[in-house]
């Protein structure tokens, strides 16, 4: 495995940044392009104009990239993401990380199907977390009025749930239970003004399921999420969601799996609701395997992979959850459960 371990390590981590305008996301970009932190980070933006780079912080620029005095440099998307990223790692000097900024309206499962699709891309990088900045403040008024601000939620791996000083605790709650109901896996930081630690936000190997099922064994406990494993007491009864939410979870547990139904299944079940399914995780124990495999998916994008070997006294039982809108959960259930062996 060495040679494989190395050419992972060879890739570099790449951080996709969603989030409405207003949610903080300048202010978020404009750190790591100013701050003190010592590692040298690739931003790449839409558009330039609505960082406003300052002009202090540039040593150098040419049009399409801006070369920061931390040693971070800003480039924007000019045409297609592949050929921007393909632009920069030729570039001399290797980046710490590359953080993709998707405009505030985007849906960000074009730009993860980029880097966990493109071959080309993929050799080279390997997406890392998709990160949601959400304005506490505004969540609520977002959430009224489009599905954008529910899915951005949905598909990340790490919410940053910014201006928390402009809303009461009852509020807050509220806004926390919100997020949780739509996204339950997903690790929430709370912050003001963007001032999440970058250490919590880039490179923290949580699209990398295999790598997030080790440092937290609990990732998809959903139903468990009551007492969070990351440290945090979340007051579970206090708070009541601020509205009902379109996308939901849907957690499945089952015994082994027999391979021969299971994956004819999953493949009949992302082509039928692709476009409704935002992510899937899953751990599943197959018959006759002594290594846990380890599934998810974007839409109607699947990628599986063998983890590690089952532990001497782990339960081996098959764990799938579905974030989605409109699913089908008697469906879903009842044919998940009829692929055990």
């Amino acid at each position: 495995m060495p040679e494989a371990q190395a050419q992972k390590s060879a890739q570099i981590p790449v951080t996709v940044l969603t989030g409405y305008l207003g949610s903080g996301k300048t202010t978020l970009l404009n750190r790591i392009l100013s701050e003190d932190h010592g590692k040298r980070y690739a931003v790449i933006v839409n558009e330039f104009g609505e960082i406003g780079i300052d002009n202090d912080l540039i040593v150098e620029s040419d049009e399409e990239i801006y070369e920061m005095n931390n040693g971070c440099i800003c480039c924007t998307v000019r045409g297609d993401l592949v050929r921007t990223v393909e632009g920069l790692m030729r570039r001399p000097g290797r980046f710490d990380a590359i953080l993709v900024e998707t405009t505030g309206l985007a849906d960000p499962a074009p730009v993860a199907q980029t880097f966990f699709m493109d071959e080309d891309v993929r050799s080279k990088t390997r997406l890392d977390a998709v990160v949601a900045l959400v304005d506490a403040k505004h969540l609520p008024l977002r959430l009224k009025d489009s599905h954008e601000a529910e899915d951005q939620i949905a598909f990340a791996d790490v919410i940053v749930l910014n201006k928390t000083d402009l809303v009461s605790a009852d509020e807050l709650a509220a806004v926390e239970a919100t997020v949780r109901a739509i996204n339950p896996a997903a690790r929430i930081h709370k912050a003001e003004r963007s001032g999440v630690p970058l250490g919590e936000v880039l490179d923290r190997g949580a699209f990398d399921l295999k790598r997030a099922l080790e440092s937290d064994p609990h990732f998809l406990d959903a139903d468990e999420h009551d007492h969070d494993h990351h440290g945090h007491d979340h007051h579970h009864g206090e708070a009541s969601p601020i509205h009902d939410v379109s996308v939901r979870s849907i957690s499945l547990r089952a015994d082994e799996m027999d391979p021969r139904k299971f994956f004819p299944w999953i493949e009949k079940t992302t082509q039928m609701d692709g476009p409704n399914i935002l992510r899937l995780k899953g751990i599943i124990a197959l018959k006759g395997d002594d290594e846990r495999y380890v599934v998810q998916g974007v839409h109607m994008i699947l990628e599986g992979d063998h983890q590690r070997p089952w532990k001497d006294g782990e339960k081996r039982e098959s764990r799938l959850v579905f974030i989605g809108r409109d699913l089908d959960e008697e469906r879903l259930r009842r044919t998940f459960e009829a692929c055990k062996a």
